[in-house]
Formats: C-alpha cells, structure tokens, sequence
C-alpha cells in the first residue's frame, strides 16, 4: 500500500489536490491517509510516526514554516520518505534538490502530471527495495524491505520478524495475528504452518518436512504441506521476486 499525505495551508488547495490524485491512484494499492495544514505540523508528526507515509505532497509556499524548510527538518529523521513539491511557482524546483525532492507540481496539478510524478515514485520504490512492511511495537514504528524479510513467526499473541539487512540478521516483534499479516501480504509469502509464513524468495531448500530460510530449518505442518510446496516450486523456478 502507497500511503500519500498532503500538506498545504489553504484548505481549497488541499481539496484540488486530493480530488485529482483520486482520479489516478491505483484503488486498493495507493490512498491518501493523512492531511496537513502547516508545515510544522506535518513535521511533528512524521517524526512520530516515522515509516506510516511514503509520498508527501509538501506546498513550498506557506505561512509559519515553509515547505522548503518542512523537507530540511523532514530530512533530518527521514531519508526516505518521497516529497514532492506543490508550487504555484517554479524558482524553487533547483532548490528542492537540496533535500532530495523526488519532483514537483506546478498548481493547479493536472491529471496527466499526476499521472507522470506517480509513475516516477513507485519507480523509486521499487529501485529502493519494493514494497514494504510496517508495525509498530514499544520501541516505535518500523519500516522494513519485504526483500529483506526472511520470515514471519507467530508466538502466542506476538509476531517476530527475522529480518536481515546491512547490520544482519536480526528479529523484530510485535502484537498481532499472523492471519492478519498473511491477508495483508495479500500472497507475496506462503504459509507454510500455523506459526510460518516464509519469504519464498529467501528459500533455498524445499524438504519432505520443512523448508530452508537463510540457513534457518522451518517445519511445514501436514495440513498446509502440499500446496505450500507446489507455491515454493513455482516462486524457485520462476525466481519470484517481491
């Protein structure tokens, strides 16, 4: 899911806005989730909620704290959220490359326009590690790389994540069900057993009685064996990517 925030202080501006990126965003796969009036605001927030918003459409011109220096605070806890900027002028589009702006709109934003800034993002996306997977636990809230999810886990009322990145392998938890994660994984993993769901990606070995995930043994139960297997064979020789 492509989750896309608005900040502009004009209410009017905010509603143009929302009802063209409505025209064109992908329905069950891309929705807009959240909405600013000022740009402090959408900075305090995001650095609360770090990871729960991929796209921001950031206005440049605004009372209080501008739209350019929203993105320089932004910048400082968030590398990777996509900021787009929304202006009614185009002197700032050189700037906007000093915090990593992906691209720009000139207002009124057109349905086309929309069209071509959206493809570039999910092809950002895609080229920074494809889709992703949030949760949030006590420690805060956590973005991860499907790629780079190894396994699911379910243990009593939590879920662990084996996760490896450029620190290593490490695992992460958190309340929930793995039902929950399954559905909304919407069949990028399989189930392999009550408590697994496994990145077929990541498997190496298909056994009569459990697979290999990074070097890591996972039992299949009898009830989920065969199809899981048939859905692990097709993603190997396919070479399934996520």
């Amino acid at each position: 899911m492509l989750r896309i925030g608005i900040c502009d202080d004009q209410a009017e501006a905010r509603d143009a806005l929302r009802f063209q990126l409505e025209k064109v965003i992908r329905e069950g796969a891309e929705q807009i989730v959240y909405e600013f009036s000022a740009g402090e605001g959408a900075v305090r927030w995001l650095k609360k909620h770090p990871g729960e918003i991929d796209l921001l459409f950031l206005d440049v011109e605004m009372k209080g704290v501008s739209g350019m220096e929203a993105a320089r605070q932004i910048r400082e806890f968030d590398r990777e959220i996509c900021i787009v900027f929304v202006t009614g002028y185009t002197d700032y589009v050189f700037e906007g490359y000093k915090v990593n702006a992906l691209d720009y709109l000139v207002k009124p934003a057109g349905t086309e326009r929309l069209r071509e800034v959206l493809g570039r993002v999910r092809g950002h996306i895609a080229d920074s590690g494809g889709r992703m997977f949030s949760f949030k636990n006590a420690e805060g809230t956590y973005r991860l790389p499907l790629s780079g999810i190894s396994y699911f886990y379910s243990d009593r009322r939590k879920v662990n994540v084996a996760f490896t990145g450029k620190e290593g392998a490490v695992s992460h938890s958190f309340y929930g069900k793995l039902d929950e994660v399954e559905a909304q994984l919407d069949g990028g993993f399989v189930r392999v057993h009550q408590r697994y769901l496994v990145n077929p990606v990541r498997v190496t070995h298909i056994g009569g009685e459990s697979v290999t995930v990074d070097g890591q043994d996972i039992p299949m139960s009898r009830a989920m064996k065969e199809e899981a297997r048939v859905k692990l064979a097709k993603a190997l020789l396919e070479g399934d990517m996520l």
